[in-house]
Order: C-alpha cells, then structure tokens, then sequence
C-alpha cells in the first residue's frame, strides 16, 4: 500500500448521523523514538495494546447546505471533553484535519460535534494522545465507509491506522489487535511505516491476557512533548545504533512472543525502557524523566523478582510512570507485593490494573 491508496473516493451521499468508539492506550514493549517527515517512524515498534484505559469518542456530523460553509476553506466542529467545550484541545485536532484532508476531502463537508471522554483521569499522568486520536479515526472512518459502503475491512482498519498515525504516531498501534507492530521490519510479513499491523504469529500462552500495572509516579504534564523529544533524535549521537538495535531487539521479541520465553522477554523489554531513557538523557537538550521514585520501584522489582523467582518485569513510556507486566497467573502474588511496597511510592498511591485488550470497539448507539 501506498500513500495515494488511501485518498477517498466515494460515491454514496450522507446527510447527517454519529458514531462512537472507543479506542485503547497502548505500551510498546520495543519503543518508537525518533521520526521522519509526516509521522514516519524511525524504527518499527511493538506494544501490547491494553484494555481498561481507553479514550470513548462520539462523532455527530451535519452536512452543511449552503456553499459558503463547504467553500471558506475552514474545518467546521465543536470540541467537547466529557461533555464541556475544551478549547484548548481543537487546535490539535484542526492540525489532524489538516493532515488527513488529502486522504478525507469529505471532511469539509460536514460540521462535526466531538465529544470525548476518557475512562482514566486526564490528569493521571497517561498519554491519551494515542487513545483519543485512534478513537477519532474510527469514526471518521465510520463516515468514510457510509459514504463508501463497498469499502472491504481490511481497508478500513489500514486506513484507520494510517489516518490515526498522523494524529499521533503510536495512535496507529490502538486500533486492532492485542500486539501490534509498526513500522517496516523484515520479520514481520506485511509490516508499515505507513500502519500498524497486528502480530502475525500464534503467541505463546504465557502472553494471553497479560496483565499491565500502571504505577502513577506522577500525574503532571510531561516535562517534554513527544515532538520535541522525537526530534532530538535528528542529530543524536547514538542514533543509527539506537535505531538498529531497535530491528534487532523487535526480531528477539517476535521468537519470544512465539516461544513463551519469559525470561527472555523480560532481558528486552526492561532494556528497551532503559534505552529510551538513555537516549533522552544523552540528546541536547538533555532530560530526566524518571523520578527518584521510579528508581525505586524498578530496584523493589528487581529484588522481589530475584527472591520469588516471579516473571515480573517493568517498562516505561516517556515519563516518570512504571508499568509493571506480569502473567496472569501471577497476578494475585503481584497485586500484594505492589500493594506492600509499591503502592508508597506512587502519587497519592494511585495505580491503574491493565490487561492485553484488542484495540478499538465499535459502540452501538
């Protein structure tokens, strides 16, 4: 597939409706960091897409009828969080329009109401870029398809993924599947810089519904946008190695996945998180994103995994916030030692119980 493939042609005509979805977070087990122009990822990615903390979107869309609406070469829509008008949300999603216009010309035709809430706080110190722009892709799409009823699904959930990753590039990783992997690898049949595609292999039993325990460290707001840490990777000095471990890592993950190797799993996936921090500490300018607590807890981890012989591992997004994985079966051992010696470590001793979900739900209205 390429870009052009994805430019709308439709031939039904739509007066007015809605849609609702929602659409999961996700946490890359192999991290994307560092990309090229118009969301290209710098190296393929892998993440687990969760299932409770998801962004739930719903699209009402009128089509305007009178030619100075559809002519002004304005986008037309109303913003609502939680059912309050959030103005400071809407330039981000006129930038998104802007993107995806090529690929969604319809858009101008319609005033849209969004209204989107998420079911974790705002302020918990989770990313929803990803959740809430996959969300808003599902039901653009929904429009798209009404408009083109012959549309196939695999084309649908391609262009979902491709038109979410100009929203926000791992958005495209929160649209289907329990693993998904983005960016091109030459392991991984079928695989885009362009989409994210689902894992193509059988995983192992020991990855079904993993589970994914959000320690909130802390609940304020980033100390460096994802664009502005993406782009320090233009010039970073460990960059080609970065990205080429990258491959190499994503390739390791892919037999683990298969074999069930968790001992394996957890060596690459406590790397990988180690390493994306690395690479923000050794870039100009440079940052911590950890805070002393999130040390903590990775040594508390690392202890209580050394003495209970327990398959536990961390990872980390861009920020101070640790995710705990762990099997299933495991999870009952796991909730009490974070509730033991965890939990005082964590911002108002906030955390979030998350499992492996499968990407974005259509909601019946």
């Amino acid at each position: 597939m390429s870009e052009k493939d994805f430019i709308a042609h439709h031939q039904a005509s739509i007066e007015n409706g809605n849609f609702q979805w929602s659409a999961p977070s996700n946490i890359a087990l192999v991290k994307y960091w560092g990309k090229k122009e118009n969301q290209i990822p710098a190296n393929p990615s892998i993440s687990f897409t969760l299932n409770n903390c998801k962004t739930i979107t719903k699209l009402t869309f009128v089509k305007h009828f009178d030619k100075f609406s559809v002519t002004n070469g304005n986008f037309s829509f109303d913003l609502l969080f939680e059912g309050k008008p959030k103005e400071d949300f809407k330039p981000k999603i006129q930038k998104f329009f802007e993107r995806i216009e090529i690929y969604c010309p319809y858009l101008k035709d319609y005033h849209f109401t969004i209204d989107t809430e998420n079911t974790f706080p705002h302020s918990s110190g989770i990313a929803s870029s990803a959740s809430g722009m996959a969300a808003l892709a599902m039901n653009i799409m929904s429009l798209e398809k009404a408009l083109n009823p012959e549309m196939t699904e695999e084309y649908f959930y391609q262009k979902a993924s491709f038109i979410a990753r100009l929203g926000s590039g791992s958005a495209c990783r929160s649209v289907k599947g329990s693993v998904v992997v983005w960016g091109n690898h030459e392991g991984i049949n079928d695989s885009s810089d362009l989409f994210g595609v689902e894992f193509p292999s059988t995983i192992h039993a020991n990855f079904k519904n993993y589970q994914d325990t959000i320690l909130l460290v802390d609940k304020g707001e980033k100390q460096v946008s994802s664009t502005i840490g993406h782009d320090l990777m233009h010039n970073h000095p460990f960059a080609e190695q970065r990205f080429a471990q990258a491959h190499h890592n994503l390739s390791a993950i892919k037999t683990v996945l298969e074999n069930g190797n968790l001992a394996e799993f957890i060596k690459i996936v406590e790397s990988e998180a180690l390493t994306l921090h690395a690479m923000m500490m050794t870039s100009l300018p440079y940052f911590i994103l950890m805070k002393p607590n999130t040390l903590e807890i990775i040594n508390k981890i690392w202890k209580f995994r050394n003495e209970t012989k327990t398959p536990v591992c961390f990872t980390l997004d861009a920020g101070a916030n640790v995710h705990v994985l762990y099997p299933e079966n495991n999870r009952e051992n796991v909730l009490q030692f974070i509730k033991d010696e965890l939990v005082g470590y964590c911002q108002n001793g906030n955390y979030i119980c998350d499992a492996i979900g499968n990407g974005s739900q259509l909601i019946q209205l």
